[in-house]
């Protein structure tokens, strides 16, 4: 797998949170080799099977990987002589809009920009605040006549933004929370091909986490694994973000530790970073990880987690930031991780 080149077209691609089939038949794709099945849900999740080869007459174990497929985006709400007004489906960043470029998605793909009245014609006091998403408008450049033509109330919207090679092994670009975390469960699945392991492995690139943690929900409800391990990411270190808040780019995936996730689980991610030399660091979230661990947990009778974030720089922007090296990190983890899995580790935690 070439982690760049698969993260590039999932960038690229279109998922707002509710229609992410462009971006899960890019997974798809990516995900055939290496799993013995593969369904999509009625709720847009792409949930991926590999089997493990337990020994004879040993009982099924499950690991279920967590990953979201969408991204947060815009929503046409009215045409307005010739101009598109729109709100937010997810945790856009007003602040980010104004000057951002776009792509409507009505009976075609239409590439827009974000605007609003110049600021020599806006009052004084105004000119230095953030202007309000009830004054920003898209200008698609398409006469009225014919934008109702083409255009619905209800029709999404992405930002178009390029891929971006920077220096040092990082890259920038659009939607990498959370496709970074869908390329590392990718990863892991790969490197699973080349391993023994004994636990069936079920990797969910989820639908609508950004909404509400929705395909975590009934993914995990439909699958009822013995434990989970959601993929995310994290803040990584900037100007502006406080050291505690904050993970350190190139140091690998930051295993979280907290409520939210099962002692054991983290005890478990730790040791095998530190058995395999794995790069890693801890994050400590003391209450709602707002990711799909969080709803995965308390699925069912509750499900033993575990959480890996991916450093990121600027998130909930189109020039999210990540170190690709804590991808691959990520990946190799997770399957060191599963390899490890046997019967001790169920009994251990209490399965039945």
């Amino acid at each position: 797998m070439d982690t760049v080149e698969l993260l590039r077209d999932l960038s690229q691609a279109s998922g707002v949170s509710g229609r992410e089939e462009e971006v899960q038949a890019i997974v798809r794709k990516a995900l055939e080799p290496h799993a013995d099945d593969l369904r999509t849900d009625a709720l847009g999740n792409l949930i991926a099977l590999k089997k493990g080869k337990r020994p004879d007459g040993g009982p099924l174990r499950t690991i279920m990987l967590a990953a979201h497929a969408d991204e947060i985006g815009l929503m046409v709400k009215e045409l307005d002589e010739g101009f598109v007004r729109f709100t937010r489906v997810g945790g856009v960043d007003v602040r980010t809009l104004l000057g951002q470029e776009v792509v409507v998605h009505g009976l075609r793909p239409l590439p827009g920009i974000v605007a609003s009245r110049p600021p020599h014609l806006t009052a004084p006091g105004e000119r230095e605040k953030v202007v309000p998403l009830d004054d920003l408008f898209i200008d698609l450049g398409i006469p009225e006549e014919r934008l109702s033509k083409l255009v619905r109330v209800g029709d999404f919207v992405t930002m178009r933004r390029d891929f971006l090679d920077l220096a040092a092994g990082r890259v920038s670009g659009k939607a990498f929370d959370d496709r970074a975390g869908v390329v590392a469960v990718v990863g892991c699945m790969e490197a699973l091909s080349t391993m023994d392991h004994q636990w069936d492995v079920y990797a969910v690139a989820t639908s609508q986490e950004e909404v509400g943690l929705r395909g975590a929900m009934v993914s995990a409800y439909g699958i009822a694994p013995d434990v989970a391990i959601a993929v995310d990411v994290g803040f990584g270190a900037q100007p502006g973000v406080e050291e505690t808040e904050s993970v350190a780019m190139d140091g690998g995936p930051a295993i979280a530790r907290g409520p939210n996730i099962h002692p054991l689980m983290y005890e478990g991610l730790v040791a095998t970073a530190k058995k395999h030399e794995v790069p890693h660091q801890t994050e400590i979230i003391a209450g709602r990880s707002g990711t799909d661990a969080w709803a995965i947990q308390v699925t069912r009778e509750g499900i033993p987690c575990g959480l890996l974030s991916i450093p990121l720089r600027y998130m909930h922007t189109s020039v999210e930031t990540v170190c690709v090296r804590d991808i691959s990190r990520t990946a190799r983890l997770m399957a060191l991780f599963i390899a490890g899995l046997d019967e001790h580790f169920a009994v251990t935690m209490g399965l039945d």
